[in-house]
């Protein structure tokens, strides 16, 4: 289950089911677009590579470079990424009983290190398999078809994102009040009741 995840305001923004291979991660970058403004956010994921090359195949662009009159070969085109693309990498690497954290920017300028972190989405992890058992490590409560996954998870989300409210998230008139994902992101106005969220026609309208 690849994720993407809001850390300032914990909302799921999305989720793609599929191995980690490069055509998933394309897929995953393709639908978190469809979801964002115009300006673009900081993108931090672990060291997994796949994810670099679907950013660059997402928001870059093909460079031809010209001819210099000199002998050899001449430079081959190359994508190089739009200038408002902000990438950063945490990557974990275990040396004996030392764990050994390393931010890395792979794309953009004057990033602030303290946002290159993934330990939010991280524990939003551990709430997905405490929550769910079908996700959980060593479980007999798997999913036997990918399609029954994708609906639970889905109806979890929308669940997580609009009815349940986060302890991190707290209402500044009322400090006890706490927010749910979707309020903090200014979606709704208030938090929804499960019969609210069962009852909600969802209807796809065209946007050409």
């Amino acid at each position: 289950m690849w994720v993407s995840f809001a850390p300032e305001t914990r909302l799921i923004i999305d989720f793609i089911l599929g191995p980690r291979k490069q055509y998933v991660a394309n897929e995953l970058i393709k639908v978190i677009d469809k979801h964002l403004s115009d300006s673009k956010p900081l993108f931090v994921t672990d060291g997994l590579k796949f994810y670099t090359e679907s950013l660059l195949e997402k928001y870059g662009e093909w460079v031809e470079f010209p001819k210099t009159g000199k002998r050899g070969r001449p430079k081959k085109p190359a994508i190089i990424p739009d200038r408002d693309l902000r990438y950063a990498q945490v990557v974990k690497n275990k040396k004996g009983k030392k764990l050994k954290v390393e931010k890395r920017v792979i794309f953009g300028q004057n990033i602030d290190q303290s946002k290159i972190s993934t330990s939010l989405l991280e524990r939003q992890n551990l709430t997905f398999r405490q929550d769910n058992n079908r996700i959980s490590r060593k479980t007999i409560g798997f999913s036997k078809k990918v399609k029954g996954l994708y609906n639970q998870m889905r109806f979890y989300c929308t669940h997580f994102n609009f009815c349940r409210d986060h302890k991190g998230l707290k209402n500044e008139k009322r400090v006890l009040e706490k927010k749910t994902p979707a309020q903090e992101c200014g979606i709704t106005k208030k938090r929804w009741k499960l019969i609210e969220l069962l009852n909600y026609r969802c209807l796809k309208i065209s946007t050409n």
